[in-house]
């Protein structure tokens, strides 16, 4: 046993003094291969030992719990009890109208639902909901939400002039989303969709960070450039550990009022085969029509104005997958 551990100390001995010895002027590794590769078998074990203990691994340690520190701890939002992300990755799709209004007329038709409008930028609830004015404040110096066909709403657009421009930098939008978040008396509401701006931002992020999410709702097109930015969104929660609910499908198909004919402007199940290449639902499929651009330009659901049409059966169907998926995950 002495012999052995006599041996092994000479054989590290000698090995760290020729490494000194040949590189003066360079600082001492002892991780490289070129560097271990002719030392004896007991120096291998004992270097590559060295790496993951003592010192080395307490600092690791110490830089995990330092960065844990630097990130926000998640809280719920008073009164409500679950969040409801919907994002697009990309503007244009219908993500608002399909989310922000007509889903939503859908879920409070069994539950009480709020909105808030998180796209700071370019707020449009507003407009789609038919809302106008400044909230009120409560004596606990919260502000009160808008109401409208029963849904409290809340969003940038009560706070500044229907066409003034928010011309600001990343802190100042973080500070209103955190004020949006938690200077707002929802009451009690079982969801709360939060209509999120288009990509992968700091909104997005700061969201996430701050606030326990229940599941998000993807929605876009089936054209292959707004699937791209879809998919990115989708691997974004992915990242954050928000669950993803499903994939809506807007826009999926046109029917002449004329003649009935159906034309896939945007393409063919392209969200589909993206739910299938990201192991999701499809929630559902929303037509391209022109009532629905009609009432949300009028800022009247079609949900509301036309119920028993096939476009607000299509909305109805979303709302009761979101439900289903969200009890399913809670389950």
């Amino acid at each position: 046993m002495h012999l052995t551990n006599n041996l092994f100390f000479l054989c590290k001995f000698s090995h760290l003094l020729k490494l000194t010895t040949a590189n003066l002027n360079k600082p001492t590794v002892l991780r490289t291969g070129r560097d271990i590769q002719h030392a004896p078998q007991r120096c291998k074990y004992f270097i590559r030992f060295h790496k993951t203990s003592g010192p080395e691994r307490s600092l690791q340690e110490r830089q995990k719990q330092h960065m844990a520190r630097g990130l926000p701890k998640q809280k719920p939002i008073a009164g409500v009890k679950q969040v409801i992300v919907v994002a697009s990755g990309k503007g244009g799709v219908g993500k608002s109208t399909t989310a922000g209004k007509q889903v939503l007329i859908g879920l409070s038709a069994s539950k009480t639902v709020g909105i808030l409008d998180a796209d700071v930028y370019g707020p449009s609830v507003p407009k789609l909901m038919s809302l106008k004015g400044n909230p009120e404040l409560t004596d606990n110096n919260l502000m009160r939400p808008l109401m409208n066909f029963g849904i409290p709403c809340m969003s940038m657009g009560f706070l500044v002039e229907d066409v003034a421009p928010i011309v600001w930098r990343g802190l100042m939008v973080m500070s209103a989303i955190e004020k949006l978040l938690r200077q707002v008396d929802w009451g009690l509401l079982d969801y709360l969709v939060i209509d999120m701006p288009p990509g992968t931002g700091d909104v997005q992020l700061s969201i996430t960070q701050n606030v326990p999410i229940a599941g998000a709702v993807i929605v876009s097109t089936p054209q292959d450039i707004a699937l791209l930015d879809a998919r990115r969104g989708a691997e974004m929660f992915r990242k954050v550990n928000v669950p993803v609910l499903g994939i809506v499908q807007n826009m999926s198909v046109f029917q002449c009022p004329k003649c009935n004919h159906q034309t896939h402007i945007f393409g063919a199940d392209g969200a589909r085969a993206l739910a299938d290449t990201l192991g999701v639902q499809v929630l559902g499929d929303i037509p391209l029509h022109l009532s629905i651009r009609e009432m949300s330009d009028r800022g009247q659901p079609v949900v509301v104005s036309s119920p028993d049409s096939p476009e607000a059966e299509a909305y109805r169907k979303v709302a009761t997958a979101v439900v289903q998926r969200l009890e399913e995950l809670s389950g």
